[in-house]
């Protein structure tokens, strides 16, 4: 019987012919925050940004193998996958399929194009990724090609395993490492490395970072069964699965839930935005995952340890730089909004501006409504450089009988008004 890791190396020397291994990289910055040796792993830097570009490789040319019927492969995705699949099917000459939300951002429906070329057929179906998905399966249940699944199939598995295939090639330690922590969604990458690893042998501990809005791992390892989720947060666009998949879970529920690591989203930017800014490595939310899962663990059980952290992806949209920025100084506690009662005399803006430290600064005012001949309604959102500096400065409007409301931490009422 062929071993696992025997077809994880099979599948890594095929991709050889369309790029090399991608980098390991040890990264001082990390080391030295968290007294200990930290190793990336650096999947943002294949040739469509994503680690998607193995599973789809090694589906699609298993596919091919002794079968010449000339079927597209067809997808469902907004994102990596579909760029993965897009490159490889334009590597074989193969035509590909790719059923996209109307709602998908312009970039990677160009980003997509420009992979697959003339080999790309691009259709913009439905607001959501489930109306998106039911008609790519439609489509092919009608002839129309073969599915390429994202995550829930063997040849997907094998594939993203050649991860860990390439750290262990690299890795020139006398020892395995001690951690490594990967990010999930479907369960592809993480389902691969956990099948790697026992079989190999090693002693590494595997820590999975899923988002705390679309926790599908984590729900399902909880019950003891795949758990569906019925609402979920999209932030972290390429983690945010409702369901794990079915082989993907056979393989990962041996696993307590206490292996997950949860991550907040505001949180998550603000390791993006720290990641971007010292080290230059631009990540999408899902490639920051792991880097930011170190923030949760005990540091006395980091300290002198090896620790490999996959950064799965960086296909940041630029144009979401706003909300990165927003909800990193949300959970800093840099940034703060209130609606005040504002008297509507001379000199009263001057009087609130008198208030604020020499570090506050005024990033929006706005009048929402005159609610009453002497008084109106104002949103002022205010950033600072020290989050104590908030508490100094309610002291001073309260003092000076201001009336004002927090809604920083109001989610309807600040998503309805910011």
């Amino acid at each position: 019987m062929i071993k696992f890791v025997d077809n994880v190396a099979e599948a890594v020397q095929a991709l050889r012919d369309i790029f090399p291994e991608t980098p390991l990289q040890k990264n001082e910055f990390l080391s030295q925050k968290y007294d200990t040796e930290i190793y990336l792993k650096r999947e943002d830097l294949t040739p469509v940004r994503s680690y998607k570009i193995r599973g789809a490789f090694n589906f699609v040319s298993n596919m091919l193998k002794n079968n010449t019927s000339d079927y597209a492969f067809v997808c469902a995705s907004a994102g990596n996958h579909a760029q993965g699949l897009a490159f490889v099917c334009r590597y074989f000459g193969r035509r590909a399929v790719i059923f996209m939300p109307i709602t998908t951002p312009q970039q990677k429906i160009d980003k997509t194009r420009a992979f697959g070329e003339e080999y790309v057929d691009i259709r913009l179906i439905g607001d959501t990724f489930d109306q998106c998905y039911a008609t790519a399966q439609s489509f092919v249940d009608k002839g129309g090609g073969i599915m390429a699944p994202p995550f829930d199939d063997q040849r997907i598995i094998v594939g993203q395993a050649g991860v860990i295939h390439e750290i262990a090639s690299q890795w020139n330690q006398p020892d395995f490492p001690d951690l490594i922590i990967v990010p999930v969604g479907g369960g592809g990458l993480a389902s691969g490395i956990t099948w790697f690893l026992k079989e190999k042998g090693w002693k590494t501990r595997i820590r999975f970072a899923e988002p705390q809005g679309a926790p599908s791992l984590y729900a399902s390892l909880n019950e003891q069964r795949r758990v569906r989720l019925t609402s979920m947060s999209t932030f972290v666009d390429g983690a945010a699965v409702a369901q794990i998949g079915a082989s993907n879970f056979e393989i990962l529920k041996g696993h307590p839930p206490e292996d997950v690591i949860l991550i907040p989203e505001n949180r998550l930017c603000a390791t993006m935005t720290e990641m971007l800014n010292i080290e230059g490595i631009v990540l999408e939310p899902a490639g920051a995952l792991s880097v930011d899962a170190l923030k949760t663990l005990d540091p006395k059980n980091l300290r002198n340890k090896r620790i490999v952290l996959v950064l799965s992806g960086g296909n940041f949209d630029f144009e979401r730089l706003p909300e990165v920025k927003e909800r990193a100084l949300h959970f800093e506690g840099l940034k703060k909004y209130y609606i005040f009662r504002f008297p509507q005399r001379p000199g009263a803006l001057r009087n609130f501006l008198d208030l604020l430290g020499q570090q506050d600064d005024v990033a929006r005012f706005e009048y929402l409504k005159k609610s009453a001949r002497n008084f109106g309604s104002v949103l002022i959102a205010i950033e600072t450089k020290h989050r104590d500096n908030f508490i100094q400065l309610h002291e001073r409007l309260t003092k000076a009988g201001w009336i004002y409301r927090d809604i920083t931490d109001d989610q309807i009422l600040s998503n309805f008004i910011i």
